[in-house]
């Protein structure tokens, strides 16, 4: 590599470094904003809460790397030019083409590095996220926000791997809940089980249910069959979805490792099943990556067109363009997963604009 490209990677480099550690603040505080003041006022450990903090770092720097290359590059060749540096070049003989090959160069390597942790790091950071959220309320049951009831007065609160829908009327001090009330459900028929207690606790670093007081009914076609009471018992409720903000509903698609999401979409395609989430997710799987090449050309391609037009991209300018970019990029997604437009449109319609809007860029400078 020349000394030229040595010194505009150098340029780079280091806003790349900044403007990344900026944007992850920004991406994790906009995902967390209405869940961590809400754990820390109802009692949830700090060190836990920081720990669910620290495992949406990989989604938010998979998410960031594009955004903060096409902002450092625009800020680092708007700072060449307004310097006369980029002039200074052109004066010895470096044609302002010569920009792209460490630009790109670092976009590939910026590529790379998303699909890594887009595939390798960050579905395993969401499980064990979804395990940090479930301890969480095991620990301290109040986060889960126990204020709004339903039918009888219960609000669900957790389900389990048996399908058992375990409800609260209400959390005492301590952590001790009253009026619990555990369905054994069976799909599309009457509960099989229905216990009810007058309180209890879950037990601290276990996932089991301390009940006291309690009624247990079993049914057989509607009927009650047995009947017992019980003063003290334990309920193991294992595998408990308690995800804070999901409903115990399964990860993403867009969270799923490739391998996995390609067998189900394939399945989905040789049944004929309109899933437009885990289509559109497997696509994202190589277009968000990819968006870091399309968005280092877009950047290049600006900075060599405001060079000849004597025009100057200042900082305001790059915020604002990388703006443009996420709001098109989530427009684009919610489309997609909601099936108004098809999977790969969804996916690679934001790097095929800034494409475009690059070559369309190129070709006005070629003019002058």
């Amino acid at each position: 590599m020349r000394r030229f490209e040595r010194y505009v990677l150098a340029e780079i480099v280091p806003l790349l470094v900044g403007a990344l550690a900026a944007v992850i603040v920004l991406f994790v505080l906009a995902a967390l904003q209405e869940v961590i003041a809400p754990l820390l006022a109802k009692g949830a450990r700090p060190l836990l809460v920081a720990r669910l903090l620290a495992l949406n770092v990989p989604e938010a720097a998979a998410r960031a790397l594009p955004i903060a290359l096409m902002f450092a590059t625009l800020l680092g060749l708007s700072r060449m030019s307004s310097d006369s540096e980029l002039k200074a070049a052109l004066a010895s003989g470096i044609p302002a083409t010569r920009l792209f090959r460490p630009v790109l160069a670092l976009g590939l390597g910026v590529t790379l590095l998303a699909f890594a942790i887009g595939e390798g790091v960050l579905p395993r950071t969401k499980i064990e996220e979804r395990k940090v959220k479930q301890q969480i309320v095991f620990d301290n049951p109040r986060v889960i926000g126990l204020g709004a009831q339903g039918a009888g007065g219960q609000s669900l609160v957790l389900r389990d791997a048996l399908n058992r829908a375990i409800s609260v009327g209400g959390v005492e001090a301590g952590g001790r809940l009253r009026d619990l009330r555990i369905v054994t459900m069976q799909g599309g028929q009457v509960p099989r089980e229905v216990i009810t207690a007058r309180s209890g606790r879950l037990r601290p670093g276990s996932n089991l249910l301390e009940l006291q007081g309690g009624q247990r009914v079993t049914y057989q076609d509607g009927r009650p069959v047995t009947v017992l009471t019980f003063e003290r018992g334990t309920l193991p409720v294992q595998d408990v979805q308690a995800d804070l903000d999901a409903g115990g509903k399964p990860l993403k698609a867009t969270y799923l490792p490739l391998r996995e999401l390609l067998a189900r979409t394939t399945t989905y395609r040789q049944q004929g099943i309109q899933a437009p989430a885990e289509f559109t997710a497997l696509h994202q799987k190589f277009a968000e990556p990819l968006a870091a090449l399309a968005l280092a050309f877009f950047a290049v391609s600006l900075a060599v067109f405001t060079f000849q037009s004597g025009r100057d991209l200042g900082l305001v300018w790059a915020l604002l363009l990388a703006f443009a970019y996420y709001a098109t990029w989530s427009v684009f997604r919610i489309m997609g997963e909601n099936g108004a437009i098809p999977g790969a449109v969804a996916a690679y319609g934001p790097d095929l604009i800034a494409l475009v809007a690059g070559a369309a860029l190129l070709r006005l400078a070629g003019r002058r």
